[in-house]
């Protein structure tokens, strides 16, 4: 059995609007129900081939975001490690610190305490 090639919806509303059918003639063509359901079919395939473009395209969007999210995951724990070495950086520093302070004495306080207002002073003036 041989296919006719689809016609175009311009085609079609032509053919209704000149009172022909589908094939030329009143009487042997599709009726004009028969016409607006073939009209109807064709317009309700290009909205699904078009939804389904737009799903492809979603489904593109939430694959890219997931990546994103894992990355940016990945990249907030190594953060995190790093906030924790720095931590413990600190803890070892202030140990260090007061171990120097109970054994030079108030002399080591008072330069420790004299570099600390220079530093305030210098970025009051840089800020300034």
């Amino acid at each position: 059995m041989r296919q006719r090639p689809p016609r175009s919806n311009y085609d079609m509303y032509n053919n209704l609007e000149s009172g022909r059918g589908g094939r030329g003639g009143r009487g042997n063509g599709m009726s004009s129900h028969e016409a607006n359901a073939n009209i109807m079919e064709s317009q309700n395939n290009d909205r699904i081939s078009e939804l389904s473009d737009q799903v492809a395209r979603l489904k593109g969007l939430t694959l890219d975001i997931g990546n994103e999210v894992s990355e940016q995951n990945n990249l907030l724990d190594g953060m995190g490690d790093s906030f924790g070495n720095v931590g413990d950086m600190l803890t070892g520093s202030l140990a260090r610190m007061g171990i120097m302070l109970e054994r030079g004495g108030a002399k080591h306080m008072c330069y420790l305490v004299a570099f600390v207002v220079f530093v305030m002073v210098f970025l009051y003036w840089l800020v300034r």
